[in-house]
């Protein structure tokens, strides 16, 4: 529970440079400011774009501001602009980017969306609201982790004033619905969740040594070892962010300057801790946020550890920022960001708690960074180039239709990012890319990408789609995860119909998303007239078992395949449509 900030905050103009083993990174605050002030998560769209939570006043708020970085790809120099608002405004939410590309945001500590959820399609623009099972369950400020089939663990934090922080839901997107999952074993609130290598979620109970951990090929939780140190303040039961490191590991903050790192055991069976280091001058993180950085480093922003009851005593200011280096096992001080139309003050610190500060992997490398109720946002550059084992393999582009897959391995990346405790979520181990021609840079938009998770070794796609204003022409095209980026890939563009939307363009579209799918999948196929049309099932031996037929629309067509009451495998699906045949494979965990 955290009390809501009243007062701009002010950023420090007095900046030293502290000793360490590695080079110091540097902060450029971005050029403009945005529309509206900041009051949370900022979300990377697959387009290479940043949304950020606003608020036109201090409060809750259902605003987002959108930054677009400018013809150079430069993300400090791009152009903000606004986005509808949401239907609910909500404060300290779960969020998470889906894989068509689109967005989902539920609960809230504050506002009229605590029991709600919605999503946001980034073509159309819009918001559509997300029925749930129960009015009685109070998402509020829980967490919620992508599965690997695509759907979303969401914790509810209150349920009907039982089973706090014990009971899940469970988001499907091909069914744009919830139904209740496996219960976890202990209570989840206030806990920071991780996707682990395996695609398992560990998090450690509240005030407690315990831990649970999902296993998605057992499809349910159950405790894992316990954890070496108390992670949490014994006053609210707060704790900080839990992180990735690219040795597979994962790096969980307390409130109380302890530390622990995990070591995953890559099967179901129980992985092992090791106590971490203190994190320096009595600081620690009641909530807040770190990132994992392209460097191995992580940048962690803490504040003076809690000591009492009070708000005023537990979220402390002011909040300096870290670099911890998980081959040292040492953290070390770094400048704090500098610049806007604020007082000076020292040490070299924000003077903000931790609470109010939320970070963001962007495309390029860098850390984008924002504090709540601040119209100001800053970019963190590090010191050091990106580390090779994270970096994204391009084996070949094809054409489908108007559209693109690209094929190659790593596309999710080493780490999901940015964390935060509990109440933000902003994952962004999924691909981006961008095309290059001299120093002019376009971002076009992935979706439907073919695995969730991290440090996954399986052969990875994703479709992608070019905009319309994308001129013909040779480009060297990239392909990032969290912010590294693969080597160039020679691409030559041609546009498929000038002037044609993304939505109706692509007129030989069939994909099924999610895939692989979990027993339900989206069938999403185009269709130039109204007519029917035959859907079929065949196996790999080519024996059609399961057919339908379809009245399809002009357009874009979208329908539910069901593959719940077949074994699991490898299928093909096709659609025989006007005297043509077009078929995808579809496989089935």
């Amino acid at each position: 529970m955290k009390r809501i900030l009243v007062s701009l905050v002010c950023i420090s103009l007095y900046m030293i440079h502290a000793p360490g083993l590695h080079a110091q990174g540097s902060w450029t605050m971005v050029r403009d400011s945005a529309p509206d002030i900041n009051t949370g998560v900022m979300l990377l769209l697959s387009d290479g774009s940043v949304i950020c939570k606003a608020s036109n006043a201090f409060g809750y708020g259902n605003l987002w501001n959108k930054l677009t970085p400018d013809s150079t790809g430069s993300y400090a120099n791009g152009k903000w602009s606004t986005i509808a608002p949401m239907i609910d405004d909500r404060l300290y939410f779960s969020s998470q980017v889906l894989r068509s590309g689109k967005v989902y945001v539920a609960g809230g500590e504050y506002g009229s969306g605590v029991n709600k959820a919605e999503i946001y399609d980034p073509i159309a623009d819009t918001w559509t609201s997300i029925p749930t099972p129960d009015p009685g369950d109070s998402i509020a400020d829980a967490n919620s982790q992508l599965l690997p089939d695509g759907r979303v663990m969401q914790n509810i934090v209150n349920s009907n004033q039982v089973d706090y922080g014990t009971k899940n839901l469970i988001y499907d997107p091909a069914s744009n619905s919830f139904s209740y999952g496996p219960s976890c074993i202990g209570d989840a609130d206030e806990s920071a969740w991780a996707t682990l290598p395996d695609n398992s979620i560990l998090f450690v109970d509240i005030h407690s040594y315990q831990t649970d951990r999902y296993i998605p090929e057992l499809g349910r939780w159950k405790h894992d070892a316990n954890v070496p140190v108390m992670l949490y303040d014994n006053f609210i039961y707060e704790t900080g962010p839990a992180v990735n490191l690219p040795d597979g590991s994962v790096l969980f903050l307390g409130a109380n300057s302890n530390t622990a790192i995990y070591m995953p055991s890559g099967d179901t069976t129980r992985g092992s801790w090791v106590r971490g280091p203190q994190i320096p001058n009595r600081n620690g993180i009641a909530d807040g946020a770190a990132a994992a950085m392209p460097d191995g480093h992580v940048l962690c922003a803490v504040s003076p550890v809690p000591n009492g009851t009070d708000p005023d005593s537990i979220f402390h200011t002011p909040t300096y920022f870290y670099e911890f280096d998980y081959l040292t096992d040492s953290f070390t001080l770094v400048d704090a960001p500098v610049g806007g139309p604020f007082m000076p003050s020292s040490p070299p610190s924000i003077p903000v708690a931790t609470y109010g500060c939320q970070m963001l992997n962007l495309p390029d490398g860098n850390i984008l960074f924002s504090s709540q109720y601040n119209d100001r946002y800053y970019i963190y550059t590090s010191g050091n180039p990106p580390i090779d084992a994270g970096k994204p393999f391009i084996s070949s582009v094809s054409p489908t239709g108007c559209e693109f897959v690209i094929s190659g391995s790593l596309f999710n990346g080493i780490s999901q990012g940015a964390a935060y405790g509990d109440d933000w979520q902003m994952a962004t181990n999924y691909p981006i890319i961008r095309l290059q021609s001299g120093s002019r840079v376009y971002y076009v938009r992935t979706h439907d990408w073919n695995h969730v998770g991290i440090q996954l070794s399986a052969s990875d796609s994703t479709y992608f789609s070019v905009p319309s204003d994308v001129p013909d022409g040779d480009y060297s095209l990239y392909l990032s995860a969290n912010g590294i980026s693969s080597d160039a890939f020679s691409f030559h563009y041609t546009n498929c119909h000038t002037g044609v939307t993304e939505a109706t363009a692509n007129n030989s579209l069939l994909k099924v998303y999610p895939n692989p799918l979990h027993q339900k999948a989206q069938l999403v196929f185009s269709a130039v007239e109204n007519t029917g049309c035959v859907l079929r099932l065949t196996d790999l031996y080519g024996r059609t078992v399961w057919y339908q037929d379809y009245k399809a629309v002009t357009g874009i067509n979208s329908c539910t395949l069901d593959l719940s009451s077949f074994e699991k495998g490898i299928y093909a699906i096709s659609i025989e449509l006007g005297g043509e045949t077009k078929t995808t494979k579809v496989v089935s965990e």
